[in-house]
């Protein structure tokens, strides 16, 4: 047979779009709309009565205010697993949580006085110690460093303490937002994805996701209410920063981005 007469392969189907967590600071937005939502403990810890869930949901830990604020965890391990299970039960539909982690900004390392090294040896002892004291609570691992090689390097760790992510549902991928340029982030997610891992893009907006899209399961986002500072939709109030309705308009407005680009692939 010809080669010219040979059967084109057949076009592979893109890859799913991401689930998106819309990054929310009012807790009791999760009982206004069932679209998915991320939530910092920081501020659900503090509220009396906690509103039931209308959608999936999903809980940051809060780590970044806390430990360039205090340079350590001020919650403790068995602390926050209370938090975790009265969320679980009162707010209901929770997805996942993450780990209490030491992210690797030179904020934090500044606050600290610790190095990239030794902030990832506390993140998988930390990680160990939720595992150990909530084995049924959701609670995902988050790898840790700033360059390529240190991530590489602390997944190395999570596996020497018995830790196999490749096995685990989800791996969060921690300070990858707070960057100059998505490129470097978005090399690290796709090699990550290249070794077999299940990846949450923490904090990862629009930019980083038309690069990365391919590469991670799911991402969050707060960038709406930054972006809704300098916007006036509803007409009524001065800006769209705290609104609900425009949070919901601007993720809407990136998944149909997305799925142009996915479309367009």
């Amino acid at each position: 047979m010809p080669v010219h007469a040979l059967p084109l392969p057949a076009p592979s189907a893109p890859p799913p779009l991401p689930t998106f967590w819309l990054g929310v600071h009012r807790p009791h937005w999760l009982g206004l709309d069932s679209v998915p939502m991320f939530v910092s403990n920081r501020q659900l810890a503090a509220v009396k009565t906690l509103p039931r869930a209308r959608g999936p949901w999903a809980l940051d830990s809060g780590g970044f205010t806390e430990i360039t604020k205090y340079g350590e965890w001020r919650t403790s391990p068995r602390q926050y697993v209370k938090l975790i299970r009265r969320y679980r039960d009162e707010v209901g539909r929770l997805a996942w949580a993450s780990q209490q982690d030491f992210m690797c900004e030179d904020q934090a390392l500044r606050m600290t006085g610790l190095t990239i090294d030794q902030h990832q040896d506390l993140t998988v002892a930390n990680f160990l110690t939720l595992r150990e004291l909530a084995p049924e609570l959701p609670i995902i691992p988050v790898l840790q460093g700033w360059l390529r090689p240190h991530y590489f390097r602390c997944a190395e760790k999570f596996l020497a303490a018995g830790v196999d992510l490749t096995q685990e549902p989800l791996v969060g991928v921690g300070s990858i937002c707070r960057r100059p340029s998505t490129y470097v982030a978005g090399t690290i997610l796709e090699d990550l994805h290249a070794a077999g891992l299940k990846l949450h893009a923490f904090g990862y907006k629009k930019s980083g996701l038309d690069v990365s899209w391919r590469h991670v399961v799911s991402a969050d986002s707060m960038a709406w209410s930054k972006s809704g500072r300098h916007d006036v939709m509803c007409g009524t109030h001065k800006s769209e920063a705290n609104c609900l309705r425009y949070a919901l308009w601007w993720r809407r407005d990136l998944l149909d981005h997305l799925a142009d680009m996915r479309g367009r692939r």
